[in-house]
């Protein structure tokens, strides 16, 4: 189960790829801690929509039993904490299946900036493999699978829009308004894990019935936390609410602006700031992925 930058393998004659499954990127619309566990994860309540900046992800089947991945961040992960092998490998083990795959991965969404790049990930080499190997499995049992990889990929398996609780794992389908965002993409890595071990993030915000959630203002309680540890996302977050109503998505890094019109959300996007990073977007409670799935 390797890991290569190479993508000569592409140039196989016997080349039957299954190209261009995109991997979205999400939005937490709002993200609540409730409270902690015995075990140490976090109880939330978040609102998940998908936006329409993906990666892409391309599969070979093989009938050798070898998992390879062609990708350019494969210097900087370790194959061991690779999701999308870690993915394939659950999904061969879980259904006995006896071939493999070589994997292509286009990296486009930012590591480390709370859009769930890497969940994302794993949910598509889940679901594209499941279904080009015809291996059958149930959607609830690949979130089950996906679970285990991460908290965020059962919504992505899930394929639309939803109201979270739990870990992130129960799920209700919503509707929010499909609106065009201006994510702008500050310069550093946030770690969620250190976010979520620190001991001044609120774990206290009261449980409240979905009708409620839906119906406020929103916010994320990670927020004041990350801007006061990462003055990039503080810098950001600063600039952007100036032309729109504006937050945090996850636990950072990525901030976004809520725009009705695309032209809007362009038109603050040719403002953004030599030093800033950014690019615009658009609400989708169907997930690409889903999308792609229904054209097999």
């Amino acid at each position: 189960m390797t890991s290569t930058n190479s993508h000569n393998f592409y140039n196989s004659a016997n080349s039957d790829i299954s190209k261009h499954w995109p991997a979205p990127a999400k939005l937490n619309l709002f993200l609540h801690v409730t409270g902690q566990r015995a075990d140490g994860y976090h109880e939330l309540q978040t609102l998940f929509q998908f936006i329409d900046h993906c990666d892409y992800l391309d599969f070979q089947i093989t009938d050798s039993p070898e998992l390879i991945l062609h990708s350019t961040i494969s210097d900087s992960v370790a194959d061991s904490d690779n999701l999308i092998l870690k993915a394939a490998k659950s999904l061969k083990k879980h259904t006995q299946y006896n071939g493999g795959a070589h994997i292509w991965l286009d990296k486009l969404l930012p590591m480390g900036g709370g859009l769930g790049g890497g969940s994302s990930d794993a949910a598509t080499t889940l679901v594209a493999l499941n279904a080009l190997w015809k291996t059958n499995v149930s959607p609830q049992k690949l979130a089950e699978i996906g679970l285990v990889l991460g908290a965020d990929v059962p919504v992505f398996i899930n394929g639309f829009s939803a109201f979270a609780e739990g870990v992130g794992e129960r799920l209700i389908s919503v509707e929010p308004a499909e609106l065009w965002y201006l994510v702008v993409v500050p310069d550093v890595h946030v770690s969620t894990q250190d976010i979520f071990q620190d001991p001044s993030l609120p774990r206290d915000t009261p449980k409240l019935e979905i009708v409620s959630l839906m119906g406020q203002q929103w916010t994320n309680d990670c927020q004041k936390l990350v801007t006061t540890r990462h003055p990039q996302v503080a810098n950001a977050l600063s600039w952007l609410v100036e032309y729109a109503p504006s937050r945090m998505t996850g636990t950072g890094a990525c901030v976004f602006g809520e725009f009705t019109h695309s032209q809007q959300a362009l038109d603050a996007l040719a403002e953004l700031p030599a030093d800033m990073q950014g690019f615009v977007a658009k609400g989708m409670n169907k997930s690409p992925l889903q999308i792609r799935l229904e054209q097999l």
